[in-house]
């Protein structure tokens, strides 16, 4: 297993660390490093340390450093990297920030019941909650701006990934966990029309309600709106460029003028009413609100009846899978490959389409990265060669769907191999290069600027030797 450096945890974004220490008696507290201008406290360290133990805990793996240590360092480099980002100049969005700080701010009042209920916890005004969460996040993100700014474009080519491979003992090569090859047949409900009538229904009996002044548009899309990423901020997105959006999206949003409510739009995502709040140069800052067509109970049975019949048609031999998905399945772009089940659809939603990227091979793990862990809990009770019964399901966009599918392989675990696992390796060679160039990028900047840290600390674990000097 790829260690679980700086690089890794710093992108990930941890919950942020010692947002109220400073209400914890100072005789108990104090600085214990600091980089450039900024100090770091002892209990920042300590619930930095304590949250990398649970997620480590969570995720099943363990470290040899000691948490202290390890938060330690983790907090001295994000430190390090927001004052290089300020002297970069590197771009954050000042948006987002503020978007983060409200849902943060947001949810600890959900938490505790109210305002005053959250003011009393905490001992200060609601005011400087918002100010220590802005200063907070501030920093996160001009630090993973920095970090994006030095790896981000770093890339590996196939000399360099041989050249990795060869510098692993044959010990020592990593291990490829089980691997599943499989084929399905997918089927949308056939009221499909009605379901998408009702929705947009909806969303018309919705915007008529805002522009009456009978609701709110952001509390309504606090309420009902099925986008995970903005309901929680009203339906508010940062501001982006039309040809960043759905196109569909986009075309109506770039038709409204400030303070104006689309009609309803239907894009790949879902069906929407969009509201523009503003517009600088060619960015457009909105909100919306999302909704999906869902379906009765009877709508739902009829597709899994249906797929029902078809995988008895498939065992009795009267059909051949393949012929069934070319002829069945909703699924565009496996029903053409005998219903082989692939990652296309994920790096199409990502625009990073590449045909030497796909894969047809799965990982425990990936069934999760592309919402599919139904179709593993259904594979995993098969034999090769064998079809399941149907089975309710979403695609990756979350509409709901029927679903067959059939095993057709299992790779057991294995050591990686060159012909067997190029991509696996060429993500491996990737993560070690970047690893490698940040260590050195961050080696350098250490050394010209001012690092403090207390006596007490000096002798811990540092994993890059520039910190004590």
């Amino acid at each position: 297993m790829l260690k679980k450096g700086l690089l890794t945890m710093l992108a990930a974004g941890l919950v942020l660390t010692a947002l109220f220490a400073q209400k914890r008696q100072v005789m108990l507290d104090k600085v214990i490093a600091v980089v450039g201008a900024s100090s770091i406290l002892y209990s920042e360290v300590q619930d930095y340390a304590t949250q990398l133990v649970e997620q480590r805990r969570q995720e099943g793996y363990t470290s040899d450093r000691d948490p202290m240590n390890e938060a330690l360092e983790a907090l001295m480099t994000r430190k390090l990297l927001y004052h290089q980002g300020q002297i970069d100049s590197v771009q954050v969005s000042e948006t987002e920030i503020l978007s983060r700080v409200e849902d943060q701010v947001q949810m600890m009042i959900d938490q505790e019941g109210s305002i005053p209920a959250l003011e009393a916890k905490h001992h200060m005004a609601i005011f400087n909650i918002r100010e220590m969460l802005h200063r907070q996040m501030e920093e996160q993100a001009y630090a993973q701006s920095m970090q994006s700014e030095v790896v981000n474009k770093i890339s590996v080519i196939p000399g360099e990934v041989e050249h990795y491979y060869n510098s692993i003992p044959k010990d020592s090569l990593p291990m490829i966990a089980e691997q599943y090859v499989y084929a399905h047949i997918t089927k949308y409900p056939k009221s499909m029309t009605e379901a998408k009538q009702r929705t947009r229904e909806r969303l018309v009996e919705m915007r008529a309600r805002v522009i009456d002044g009978q609701a709110k548009f952001e509390n309504l899309a606090r309420m009902y709106s099925q986008d995970p990423g903005t309901a929680l901020r009203g339906g508010e997105m940062e501001p982006s460029p039309i040809a960043s959006l759905d196109p569909a999206f986009g075309a109506a949003l770039e038709q409204l003028r400030e303070g104006q409510i689309s009609e309803v739009v239907e894009s790949q995502y879902g069906f929407h009413i969009i509201q523009l709040l503003d517009k600088h140069g060619q960015l457009y800052h909105f909100r919306h609100i999302l909704l999906r067509p869902s379906y009765t109970a009877d709508e739902l049975t009829e597709s899994l009846t249906m797929l029902d019949s078809l995988a008895t048609l498939i065992r009795a031999d009267s059909i051949t899978f393949e012929k069934a998905a070319l002829d069945h399945s909703d699924d565009k772009v496996s029903k053409m490959n005998g219903g082989i089940v692939s990652n296309h659809d994920i790096l199409e939603r990502y625009q990073a389409f590449d045909a030497k990227l796909t894969v047809t091979k799965f990982l425990r793990e990936d069934f999760a990265h592309f919402n599919a862990l139904d179709d593993y809990n259904h594979l995993v009770r098969l034999k090769e060669g064998e079809i399941s019964s149907s089975f309710l399901t979403q695609d990756i966009l979350q509409n709901q769907l029927g679903k067959i599918v059939k095993l057709l392989r299992v790779i057991p675990t294995h050591e990686a191999s060159m012909a067997e696992d190029y991509l696996r390796l060429e993500e491996m060679a990737l993560h070690a290069k970047k690893e490698r160039i940040f260590d050195e990028w961050l080696s350098e900047k250490i050394q010209g600027m001012y690092v403090y840290i207390d006596p007490e600390f000096r002798d811990g674990a540092f994993e890059n030797k520039y910190w004590v000097r």
